[in-house]
């Protein structure tokens, strides 16, 4: 297995980047998927915001390659590539499950970052460029994504409000990013990636003008970007 894991890791990122071209592809839950349609919900970023799955796919494809070819039994690398394989594995699996039924995608994203993070603490520092600042990228955009996920599916069945439930998730968000910021290692693309979302839940919710979303998600990101700026 200890030979195996750094194939297996690289064909998991090969797998997850290519599910939006061998299925229907994802767009964001659908307001029809829910008993309560959620129509441009607050708590979801602009649509521009998704385009860093490119870069993620990219990262994380490139860093499973170089830890295939250069650090195949590296201790370091082979510490975070079970948790990591194990998300990843999930993740090529989850754009069918989003389309066709939101609760359970939201449970597979969060087990998704549960192996993202793990991996992450359990990157050593050699080789950052390869090894952590993707698997960073990575679980800091699922951070955001699990919690958006959760607080849709809150709304969309009636256990919150829209607003309550954008409100709710942006506070689950950033209690887990700074948990990790701080507990976590030197991972500056993980701060990077929340910040971005952060972002785009504020350009959604410049027009029409939401006070205590912006509010919320504004006071979150300098608060992430501080941290992860004194940390280095």
């Amino acid at each position: 297995m200890t030979r195996l894991l750094p194939l297996l890791t690289l064909l998991a990122a090969l797998a997850f980047a290519a599910s939006p071209l061998t299925t229907q592809g994802f767009n964001g839950f659908t307001a029809d998927q829910f008993p309560i349609p959620q129509v441009d919900p607050p708590v979801q970023p602009a649509g521009y915001a998704f385009a860093i799955w490119g870069v993620i796919y990219l990262w994380l494809i490139l860093g499973a390659g170089f830890g295939l070819w250069k650090r195949a039994h590296d201790p370091d690398w082979q510490r975070m590539r079970p948790p990591l394989l194990a998300s990843l594995a999930i993740g090529a699996a989850w754009i069918p499950v989003a389309n066709a039924a939101p609760v359970a995608a939201t449970a597979m994203i969060w087990a998704m970052l549960a192996g993202a993070v793990a991996a992450l603490v359990r990157s050593g520092p050699r080789d950052p460029w390869w090894q952590r600042a993707p698997v960073a990228l990575y679980a800091g955009w699922l951070t955001a994504a699990a919690s958006v996920a959760l607080g849709l599916v809150a709304a969309g069945h009636g256990l919150l409000n829209a607003q309550a439930a954008a409100l709710a998730a942006l506070a689950l968000a950033l209690a887990c990013a700074l948990a990790v910021i701080l507990r976590g290692p030197r991972a500056p693309a993980y701060g990077a990636a929340v910040a971005w979302a952060l972002g785009g839940v504020i350009v959604s919710n410049l027009a029409p003008l939401n006070l205590p979303v912006l509010a919320l998600a504004g006071a979150g990101l300098l608060l992430t970007g501080v941290l992860t700026l004194r940390r280095g």
